[in-house]
C-alpha cells in the first residue's frame, strides 16, 4: 500500500514538473511572439524600403532615352524612416539601425541609464524583449567618437542574437555593412571587427573626442578581428560598438566594431518622394 502512495506521490510530482516547465515554454514562446510583432509593427508602420536608382528613375520625361543615367548618383540608405511619428511616440528614439538581409531592423533609444531599455519596448512598455540602446555614458545622438549599442541575445535569433554570424568570413563577405539612420544624418556601418570580450573589459571605453588613444583602440579592434576586412578605421569618423551576451565563458559579450560614414539620404539631404515606393505615400 505504501508503496502505491510512493508511486502516485512521485507520478504526481513529475506531472506537476512537466506542467510547470510547459507553462514556462509557452510563456517564453508568447513573449517572444510579442515581441516579433512589436517591432514587425515599428518596421511596418515607421519605415518605408527605397528602390535602387534605375535609368528610368533617375530620368526624367525631359531626357532622352538615349542619354544613361548619371553616375555620380549620390549614395543613400536603402530605407527611410518616419522619425517625426517615431519620436511623438517617444522622445529617446535618436536612431534607426538597419542590416539588409538580416533581422537587424530596430529604432534605438537612449536614457540616463543601461536598465530602463533592457526590459522596456521603445514604445515604453515592459517588453521580454527590451529594446536596442545606447550607453547611458554617451552623449544622446551620433555626438562620441564610439557609441555603444546594446542589444539582448534572444534565443529565437532576434535583436542583437546575429551579430556572432559575422564571425564567419562569408557571413561577412554578404553583409559588409550596416545603416544607422537619424533625424539629422544618415550613416553607413562599415564594418571592420568582431571579437568575443569580457563585459568589463576596456572594449566599452568611451571616447569623446578622436585622441591618439581611441585611434589605438579602433586599430586594437581592427587587429583582433574575427573576419577579414578592407576597411580601414579611421578616427576622424565616429565609430559604433554594438554588443550582446554570449555565453562560451561568463559574462562573455560579442562586439562588432563599425564607422559611420555619411551618406546624402533621409536625414542628410530629403529623398524626392517620386523616388520611394508606391505606398509610402498612402
Amino acid at each position: 500500500m505504501l508503496k502505491k502512495w510512493i508511486i502516485r506521490i512521485l507520478t504526481a510530482a513529475a506531472l506537476a514538473v512537466f506542467l510547470y516547465s510547459m507553462g514556462n515554454l509557452l510563456a517564453i514562446r508568447l513573449r517572444y511572439r510579442a515581441g516579433e510583432k512589436l517591432y514587425s509593427d515599428a518596421s511596418e508602420n515607421y519605415t518605408q524600403s527605397v528602390p535602387s536608382p534605375t535609368p528610368e528613375s533617375v530620368l526624367s520625361t525631359e531626357t532622352p532615352v538615349s542619354e544613361p543615367p548619371a553616375e555620380d548618383e549620390p549614395e543613400r540608405a536603402p530605407i527611410v524612416v518616419d522619425f517625426q511619428e517615431l519620436q511623438e511616440l517617444n522622445g529617446d528614439i535618436f536612431a534607426w539601425i538597419y542590416c539588409e538581409d538580416s533581422v537587424i531592423n530596430y529604432p534605438v533609444a537612449h536614457c540616463d541609464n543601461n536598465d530602463f531599455y533592457l526590459d522596456y519596448g521603445y514604445d515604453r512598455k515592459p517588453s521580454g524583449t527590451g529594446t536596442i540602446f545606447s550607453d547611458a555614458g554617451n552623449r544622446p545622438g551620433v555626438q562620441d567618437w564610439n557609441i555603444i549599442i546594446y542589444g539582448h541575445h534572444m534565443q529565437n535569433k532576434t535583436m542583437f542574437a546575429s551579430l556572432k554570424n559575422w564571425f564567419e568570413q562569408d557571413y561577412y563577405d554578404a553583409h559588409p555593412v550596416m545603416w544607422l539612420l537619424t533625424p539629422e544624418q544618415d550613416y553607413r556601418i562599415d564594418l571592420y571587427s568582431v571579437r568575443s570580450t569580457p563585459a568589463t573589459s576596456d572594449t566599452y571605453t568611451i571616447f569623446y573626442e578622436p585622441d591618439e588613444q581611441f585611434e589605438d583602440y579602433i586599430l586594437r579592434a581592427k587587429a583582433e578581428s574575427g573576419f577579414t576586412s578592407d576597411v580601414e578605421p579611421d578616427p576622424q569618423l565616429h565609430h559604433v560598438l554594438l554588443s550582446t551576451c554570449a555565453y562560451s565563458y561568463y559574462n562573455e559579450r560579442t562586439v562588432i566594431h563599425g564607422q559611420l560614414v555619411p551618406v546624402a539620404s533621409a536625414g542628410g539631404l530629403p529623398i524626392p518622394a517620386e523616388t520611394l515606393s508606391p505606398d509610402v505615400n498612402d
